[in-house]
This record gives C-alpha cells, structure tokens and sequence, in this order.
C-alpha cells in the first residue's frame, strides 16, 4: 500500500497516486487473487479452453472500472491519452498487479495489449488510432506482439526475415514467428508485425518496418501453442504462426517503411519497466507463502518449525533484502524515464530488466523448497509463478544482450579511470616527497620485541 512506498521516493509521488496505489492493493488483494482460482477453473480443460475467456474477467473489468482503475500505464507528459500517472507511479502499482494472474487484465493493463497501445498512441495515426487503439483501450479486443522468429538468432532483431513487400496499394507479408503471445485468445483481432520491407538498405536498420494486421486476414495460420516449462497460459497462448501471401492495406504501415527498430525500442522500454514491477509483485507475493509456510504449526520437520531450522530465516532476511533493492533498481529507472525519457534510460531499464527477474526467482526458488514437494505442485502458485518469470529473462531481450551492452557502456570509462588512477598514484609520491616517507612494505613494520 502507499505506507510501504519507499522513503527515497515518496516525494516524488502525486496524493491521488498514493490514493490509488491504496485503492489497487485492496482490489487485488481482496478480489483479483481470489479470483485467480475462479478464473483457472472457468478455463476448464481440452481444447474449448482455446475457445473462450473466462466470465470472471469480465466482472472484474466492471469492478475496476467503478473503482477508476482502468489503463493506468501510459505515462503522463507522453501520451494525451495518459490517465496522468508518471512512469514511477505506476511501476508502483504494477507491482500490485504482478501478485495476481487476473489483475493486469482486469485494470486493461496486461501485456502485450499495453505495449500496443503505446505503439499506435505514440506512432499510429489518426485512423489507426480510431479503428485499434480505441477498443483496445477500451478493453473491448486484445492483441499480438509478432516479432521473433524461430528460424534465426532473434535477440538480434537485425535477423528478422519475414517478407514485407509492396504490391500496388498493399503489402504482401510471407514468414512465420513464434512466441507470438496473446495470439491464442479469442478476442485477439490485432497483430502488430515487425518484418523485414527492404533488405538491400545498407543501414541494417532501417531494413525492417511494422505494419497492422487484423487477426482474420486470410493467409495466417496459427500451427500450435507454445507451452512454458508444461504450462500453455490458454486462453493467452503462445502461437507459432505462419503467414502465406499475407495482403494488408499499405495504409497499416506504422510510421513509415525502415522505421521498424524505432518503433520497438519506443515500445520495449517501458514494457521492461512493467515486466520488472510485476515481476517485484511476484516475489513479494513468493516470500508471503513462504513466510506462512515456514510457520505452519501442521508442518514440524523433526519436531521443530520450519522457522526454527538452519538457515531459514537467513533465506527470509535475504529475500526482503533483496527485494527492496531490485524495486530501488526497478524505480531509478522509471524516474529516468520521466525526467529524460526511455531513450536516455537504456542502461537503467536494463539493470532493471536484468535484476528483477533474477531477483524473483530465487526468491521464489527459496520459497518452494521450503513447501517440498508441494512447492513444485499445482497446489501453490510458486510454479506457475517460476514458469512464467524465467520467460522474462529471454523476453524482451535475453539477459546477455542486456549486460553485453551494460558491459561496452561502462567499460568505455575504462581510459578515464586509468587517467585518473595514475594522476593519483603520481600525486602520492609526490606527497611522499614532501613528508619524507617511503612507500610501507608489508610487513616491514612489525615492531621487534627486546629480549
């Protein structure tokens, strides 16, 4: 709630975002999660699990709504249809979100459905705006990200091979992607896709665009669902796509041809920051179950709490540590953001993309080895929950394109602080001089006893 904002940002806080973060933490808690349970039964089982989105969902949408929670992530100063929150106010909220499957969604906040949003907020024109962005701001479709491939390295987006060619007065698209998420809902009507529209450019990028594609175009076939460590997130899903001859107005064009990379990087920023929130949530939500565990007068391994073994309380100690400060890593980023853009904040939501879900997992990790083997059932949350947050650390970018790149940043001090090491070895000796003093060996200076 507002009370455990941290102190070093607090201050930066509107009063009606603490007055909203307060509202978000009771909805979650006291509706969103329970519902959770709601919503995996409604699913139900077999293949009409691909046919429907569960009621529950819906009411909590009416709910939200009446509460005032509703497309809380486009940042204020950015978009004119921001709600009026900045960056670092709704990391906070997001981390609410992230303690509940249903919540994102029933605030219409889920991915990739915000990160969409953002791209025909910031990119698309009039027209684009008023036939996607609209329904889907008002929750009314959902949407796909289709970008990575499964025939090429994608975490280099430079690989891109889906054909985007112009005939006439539309675009012919021939390829297929994968992990295309979302896809497998039946309220998906929108395929945002990044293809590659002019191969021979000698710039790399701007070799690739973006285009619209309504769902039901002819030609698309969705093969399967990917599933994530057994688990196939239905109605969502993970599609694996191909795409034959593929006609779409060239009027969906984004932006503009070879604008492709400017509009990914414009719209992964801020979906890494809400990843990295959510993905806080978690864990918090990880160390509570944990924490009940652990005191669980039922489960006394040797006649004893779990609480009063080994290191027990040393994992608890070290997960709030821990978790504090990924969130610190997961706020400087987003108060980057607000003050000078997503641009200008490459390296911190980079950290933060790195850190949180490294940081969730093992927290999550610790508290499912503290149930045993119940921890690895269905009968908590902790395995979904680690299911789904090891994909982040591919998502978005694989973890080792991040640090290569964090790496090449600082690294490029690296003749600075050479200058200046010497500068100050140079000056000790001529401090050296003007004491009279060499150099201390070690060693040397033990003070010899009288016998």
């Amino acid at each position: 709630m507002s009370a455990q904002v941290p102190i070093a940002v607090r201050h930066r806080l509107s009063e009606r975002a603490l007055k909203t973060l307060d509202v978000v933490a009771k909805f979650v808690e006291e509706e969103c999660i329970p519902a959770d349970a709601v919503f995996e039964a409604q699913i139900g089982v077999g293949d009409a699990r691909w046919d429907h989105h569960p009621q529950v969902i819906d009411d909590l949408k009416k709910r939200a709504r009446a509460l005032g929670l509703w497309n809380m992530f486009l940042p204020k100063g950015h978009y004119k249809e921001s709600p009026g929150f900045t960056n670092l106010e709704y990391g906070l909220i997001a981390e609410w979100l992230g303690k509940s499957r249903v919540a994102s969604e029933a605030v219409n906040c889920a991915a990739p459905d915000t990160g969409n949003m953002e791209v025909l907020a910031k990119y698309g024109n009039d027209a684009q705006k008023a036939k996607w962005l609209q329904p889907l701001m008002e929750g009314e479709i959902r949407s796909a990200f289709l970008m990575t491939e499964p025939q090429v390295a994608s975490s280099d987006a430079r690989n891109i091979e889906m054909k985007m060619e112009r005939d006439g007065d539309h675009y012919v698209l021939n390829g297929q992607k994968w992990w295309s998420s979302g896809a497998g809902d039946p309220r998906c009507q929108l395929y945002i896709v990044m293809g590659k529209s002019d191969a021979n450019n000698k710039d790399p990028y701007r070799q690739q665009s973006v285009v619209l594609v309504p769902a039901d175009t002819k030609g698309i076939t969705i093969h399967r669902m990917l599933s994530v460590y057994g688990y196939d997130d239905a109605p969502h899903g993970h599609g694996h796509i191909t795409f034959y001859n593929v006609r779409v107005p060239a009027t969906n064009m984004v932006l503009g041809e070879g604008r492709g990379f400017e509009i990914i990087q414009g719209r992964l920023g801020p979906g890494r920051i809400h990843h990295a929130m959510r993905t806080i949530g978690s864990a918090e939500r990880a160390l509570e179950w944990m924490l009940m565990r652990i005191n669980d007068p039922k489960k006394t391994p040797f006649g004893k709490l779990l609480r009063e073994h080994g290191v027990i309380l040393e994992w608890v100690a070290k997960s709030r540590i821990e978790i504090d400060a990924a969130r610190l890593i997961v706020l400087n980023a987003a108060i980057k953001m607000d003050e000078h853009g997503p641009k200008a904040a490459l390296t911190e939501i980079a950290q933060a993309k790195v850190l949180a879900p490294q940081t969730a997992l093992t927290v999550i990790d610790r508290a499912i080895q503290s149930f045993g083997g119940a921890g690895v059932s269905q009968d908590t949350p902790l395995a979904a929950m680690w299911a789904g947050i090891r994909t982040l650390r591919l998502a978005d970018g694989p973890d080792e394109v991040h640090l290569q790149q964090m790496g090449r940043n600082e690294n490029r001090r690296g003749q600075a602080v050479a200058t200046m090491i010497n500068k100050q070895r140079e000056k000790s000796e001529e401090l050296m001089k003007k004491y009279s003093v060499k150099k201390a060996e070690i060693g040397t200076n033990i003070r010899k006893s009288k016998i």
